[in-house]
């Protein structure tokens, strides 16, 4: 019996769906509710958001539309596309650390209390906090 490889997502539909998920936290849109509103299922929002399956481009344009953001929107840091790996050697390019970070409801969060702050010197303060406990931590 053969072994089938897992299959990888695509680095830009990666991309594309973590885009999507950014955008929907930073709207307070739950995946159901974007599911209803292109006639889908919360769980094809998921895959989506992943990119275990692709976007076509009118289901994009409708994503836009109700996320309140153009299609570009969609691809900005895209990876390039061009990415050559000899078969089976190599690893995968590392992904956009920041966009990864506000796909997720804790990196919305973080944005929407920090941008909150007023206080240039209170946002400094918060910056080198944050900073230190960084460094505090044990590497990887």
């Amino acid at each position: 019996m053969a072994i089938v490889p897992k299959k990888v997502p695509n680095p830009i539909d990666r991309h594309v769906g973590a885009r999507v998920r950014m955008r929907r936290l930073l709207v307070s849109m739950s995946q159901e509710r974007l599911g209803e509103a292109l006639g889908i299922t919360f769980q094809q929002i998921q895959k989506y958001e992943k990119g275990a399956n692709r976007i076509g481009a009118s289901r994009l344009q409708q994503i836009s539309k109700i996320l309140g953001v153009p299609v570009e929107f969609f691809f900005e840091g895209a990876p390039s596309g061009d990415i050559v790996m000899a078969a089976g050697f190599g690893e995968l390019p590392q992904s956009n650390f920041v966009s990864d970070f506000m796909a997720t409801s804790e990196g919305v969060q973080l944005t929407r209390a920090f941008v909150r702050i007023s206080d240039a010197q209170v946002r400094r303060r918060l910056i080198d906090l944050v900073e230190a406990l960084a460094a505090s931590q044990p590497s990887n």
